[in-house]
């Protein structure tokens, strides 16, 4: 709190931010310090209050948390609280961190790389201390400026916290209640020694009825509070809502543990029939994933997706060994699952081509999961592989899907595509080393990039080796012959300068196409603009034009002036004074490297991140660390040269910023707008 202490409304600022940490413990049940640091608030928060990163199964989950408090309990969000949101998670997206306050630079470095993964999940989290819901207009403009993230996938949602959620958060423990759950068990059997167990079928619509009335209690014994902090299992979700009548064949069913099991109803229990019980002190012990999709799929379609069965197992624990309960919850919730690729590892053709890569090439070519990943000199696994062909593929369908869940090419259509051909050795090896020199390239160009352009070197890795592989001569790609192999080293060898040119053409195109507020994000992961910029690219790289300057993107030069840049901007701001003498500035890093290295020798001593203003052109600059004056590009030189060990030239003004106004380089720009402005006007 000391960036508000002795500030109006310190108490109310204090208790929104409690609000903020206690969501991100409830989402992610991290520690107390955890949630602490998780709290970006500041005046420049973009509707941002915490944001949070963590790995949830294979996917990389950041929830991003705005948090109303109210004393009477009657906390509101508006219509232009969900615009401030929504713009907030846009520069999120596009990895905008400049945007921000100072505290989001802590986070910069995860937050880059869970939304660079794969296929990652972002949750926006509206903790509102409240009893009522969203005014039904917020709630219906909330969903589609959503839905404009989303596209042809699941990138964003949101969730809901309300008074009555941080209320039993705050009690832990105590907040639990007793589950007590009647259940109609169809197609009973049981087992009666040695500890009493029901097993059955029971209706997905009162399973959705179960997680309505109880939520998280449902899950009180389990390991992990799956219901509140796991990822909803899509393709759950999806069974249950297009066929419902072969879910019961689809779902790998639930297992309760309970205190007691009690007759309830009319009639015997009948081996066979259909029979009503109560269980006391009922918890979920595994399949917590499959009770919460089927929750959301009977939301979103409650006549259909009600109609579906899941196979239920019941164990009393009444009369069980001590400890018997968490012997089941533990031994159901650490057994390996199996995955789609797992059944692709024993295709015939896998086995085909690691004796290819072995043969041919001398290489390895790993299939299974669990196989030590060889090194990048000696082979790729076959998730890799795949990638590779997709990005190699004639569709920019394959290069959308990819990027939205990897294990989507593993589905019969894409697998097929990829794999049914029988590619050989040559052709997946020079598919993969091709991804892997634009990764490559992308890397280190994103080592001098800020910006869009940062942001498509960021997303854009599959979608550029699609375009390189197919505007390169690939005719010989399956040839062993001597003579081909050297001509594709040459070939490779150009990769990082073709990608250089397409990446400068892609903000472009992007751009032309969707307007400069569109997300890269989620144009690589969407079909239809996938494939028009794709076309756009292939135009431009086969006609060897090269692209627009990029100067505006590149920390070490600054756009819209010549000569010595950092001076230059300088001299601008004190011309025209638009910053007081003693105004507080905050360092930010600027590039993904930084990002990483720079906020942990920041936090060391925090005075390095301060400097006070003085209208000085050569040396406006008063370091917090040491109180010595500095022009903004040596000190930042010297900043990165000592976190860093990079003693690369660049441009200070990009780094300084003044809270709520931007970097030098933001407010020398609307200086030279504004005279360009006062010139056309005379």
């Amino acid at each position: 709190m000391s960036d508000w202490e002795g500030r109006p409304g310190e108490e109310h600022n204090f208790l929104s931010r409690a609000v903020a940490a206690l969501a991100v413990k409830l989402e992610t049940a991290c520690s107390d310090e955890t949630a602490a640091r998780a709290v970006i608030d500041c005046e420049t928060d973009r509707g941002i209050d915490a944001v949070a990163v963590e790995q949830r199964g294979e996917r990389q989950h950041v929830t991003l948390v705005q948090a109303k408090w109210s004393d009477k309990g009657e906390a509101g969000f508006s219509e232009a609280d969900v615009s401030a949101v929504i713009r907030g998670l846009g520069y999120l997206l596009e990895l905008e961190f400049h945007r921000f306050g100072r505290k989001i630079d802590q986070h910069a470095a995860e937050l880059d790389a869970a939304l660079n993964s794969p296929s990652p999940k972002v949750t926006l989290v509206l903790a509102l201390v409240t009893a009522t819901d969203l005014h039904p207009n917020t709630r219906r403009l909330l969903e589609e400026e959503i839905d404009k993230h989303n596209l042809d996938d699941d990138l964003v949602d949101y969730k809901i916290i309300n008074l009555r959620d941080l209320h039993r958060e705050i009690l832990g423990e105590h907040a639990e209640r007793k589950v007590d759950l009647d259940v109609q068990v169809h197609g009973m059997g049981r087992v009666k020694e040695p500890i009493l167990a029901y097993y059955g079928t029971v209706s997905t619509g009162e399973i959705a009825r179960w997680y309505g009335q109880y939520g998280r209690h449902l899950t009180a014994r389990n390991i992990r509070d799956a219901l509140d902090v796991s990822d909803v299992n899509e393709k759950i979700r999806l069974a249950l809502i297009r066929e419902p009548q072969y879910f019961w064949y689809l779902s790998n069913g639930i297992t309760l543990i309970c205190d007691r099991i009690r007759k309830h109803g009319k009639g015997a229990p009948a081996v066979g029939g259909t029979a009503g019980f109560r269980l006391e002190g009922a918890s979920v012990i595994n399949g917590a994933q499959t009770v919460s999709a089927v929750h959301r799929a009977v939301q979103q379609k409650p006549g259909k997706a009600a109609d579906g069965l899941v196979l239920v197992r019941i164990i009393s624990l009444e009369e069980s060994p001590e400890g018997f309960g968490d012997r089941i919850t533990i031994a159901a919730n650490t057994q390996n699952p199996t995955e789609e690729r797992d059944f692709r590892s024993r295709r015939p053709e896998q086995f085909e081509l690691r004796h290819d890569f072995a043969l041919s090439l001398g290489l390895n070519y790993v299939i299974k999961r669990g196989e030590s990943e060889p090194l990048p000199v000696e082979g790729c696994t076959m998730t890799e592989a795949a990638l590779a062909l997709a990005a190699a593929h004639a569709s920019t369908e394959f290069v959308a899907r990819a990027k939205r869940d990897v294990s989507a090419l593993w589905e019969e259509r894409y697998y097929k595509s990829l794999f049914g051909s029988k590619p050989t050795a040559h052709r997946v090896w020079r598919c993969v080393r091709l991804l892997r020199l634009v990764r490559q390239a992308l890397a280190e160009e994103q080592e001098n990039l800020v910006g869009r352009i940062a942001g498509a070197a960021a997303h854009g890795d599959l979608l550029l080796t699609h375009v390189l592989f197919q505007t390169m001569d690939t005719h010989d790609i399956d040839s062993e012959e001597p003579d081909v192999a050297a001509a594709w080293e040459v070939r490779l060898a150009e990769v990082r300068e073709r990608v250089r040119r397409a990446l400068g053409w892609m903000v472009v195109i992007v751009d032309g196409a969707y307007g400069r507020n569109s997300q890269l994000s989620t144009t690589v992961r969407t079909a239809e603009r996938a494939e028009l910029v794709a076309r756009g690219l292939c135009e431009h790289v086969l006609s060897g034009e090269m692209p627009p300057s990029d100067s505006e993107y590149r920390i070490d030069r600054e756009p819209g002036t010549s000569g010595n840049q950092s001076a230059r901007a300088v001299w601008a701001i004190v011309d025209a004074n638009l910053i007081p003498d003693g105004t507080i500035l905050e360092f930010r890093p600027v590039t993904a490297p930084e990002r990483r290295q720079l906020p942990r020798w920041i936090e060391e001593d925090p005075r390095r991140a301060k400097a006070k203003w003085q209208n000085n052109k050569n040396r406006p600059l008063i370091w917090g660390a040491d109180d010595k004056a500095y022009a903004p590009s040596p000190l930042v030189r010297w900043i990165r040269r000592e976190a860093m060990g990079n003693d690369q030239q660049v441009q200070g003004t990009r780094y300084w910023h003044v809270p709520g106004k931007g970097s030098l380089v933001d407010i020398a720009r609307e200086i030279r707008e504004g005279i360009k402005a006062e010139v056309q006007d005379d």
